[in-house]
């Protein structure tokens, strides 16, 4: 997890978080909590800037100070540049923290060399942990300054030099190519989003789409899979549905499905979607 010098969880409720990132404070939106009650409504009143969405998907930053254009934060050995965007992101999912741990004991764990396929890989916190750790990487998301931000990320995190493919494609498309080419992988991590588009209009549903991508998936790790590592953040996907989504896609496995949650400043616990790891 995150050092409370690094990152902390001040409050949540309203429909809103209030973190602390390095040394700046951020109020932004969170649908998750729209129904749960803040508990410190004070200390809102110390937020350095505040998002609030607008009509279509950009919004506005409301700022006490002006912002630095990035800063950064640290998790173990890896860096992460962040920056204030018009969709309200930063540049890192804290709830992520714990995955990112677990795969990099995993992969310690063993001495072989290992091949990891990191789906939906936004800035590269996943890829970072298995860089780190020893794994040759592949990283793909559809967005090419998406994939520029993580690339930036591995050279502050001094791996620069690790064996990362950088790869800006539409996540479906890619995974079919590696399968015609014979490419084959020892891991895999998802992190696929409710809808999205690839980079030359390829439209993802993560209803529609991610059962083929599992089974997808399951044929690139066939024979040799070390784990896999989904997440998910939409609505009517609990951990009992993707469970079984997992498990019929690589016929059956180790699987544990549970909420990932954040942990407040006291101790309350903030939804972050579901994780499903098979090993």
């Amino acid at each position: 997890m995150f050092t409370p010098d690094q990152y902390q969880l001040i409050d949540f409720g309203a429909g809103r978080r209030l973190e602390c990132f390095g040394r700046l404070t951020l109020d932004r939106p969170c649908p998750a909590v729209e129904d749960v009650e803040c508990n410190d409504s004070a200390a809102w009143q110390n937020a350095d800037a505040r998002f609030e969405r607008g009509d279509g998907e950009e919004g506005r930053w409301s700022c006490k100070c002006e912002l630095p254009e990035t800063w950064t934060i640290t998790h173990g050995p890896a860096t992460f540049e962040l920056k204030p965007t018009p969709v309200g992101q930063i540049g890192v999912f804290p709830e992520q923290a714990a995955n990112w741990d677990w795969i990099a004991e995993r992969l310690r764990s063993i001495s072989q060399p290992i091949k990891v396929l990191n789906l939906f890989a936004y800035t590269g916190g996943s890829t970072l942990a298995a860089a780190e750790a020893g794994a040759e990487v592949t990283h793909v998301d559809a967005a090419k300054n998406t994939v520029a931000r993580a690339r930036r990320n591995a050279e502050l995190s001094g791996l620069s030099g690790a064996p990362i493919r950088w790869i800006a494609e539409d996540a479906v498309k890619f995974v079919q190519r590696e399968l015609r080419r014979g490419n084959r992988y020892d891991a895999v991590v998802l992190d696929p989003p409710s809808y999205g588009h690839g980079p030359h209009g390829e439209v993802w549903r993560l209803a529609k789409h991610l059962p083929q991508l599992l089974e997808m998936c399951a044929e690139l790790t066939a024979g040799r899979i070390l784990f896999m590592l989904l997440t998910c953040h939409t609505p009517g996907y609990d951990p009992a549905r993707l469970k079984q989504m997992v498990s019929e896609a690589l016929n059956g496995g180790a699987i544990s499905a549970s909420q990932l949650i954040v942990r407040s400043t006291t101790t309350r616990e903030m939804p972050g979607g579901v994780v499903v790891r098979l090993e």
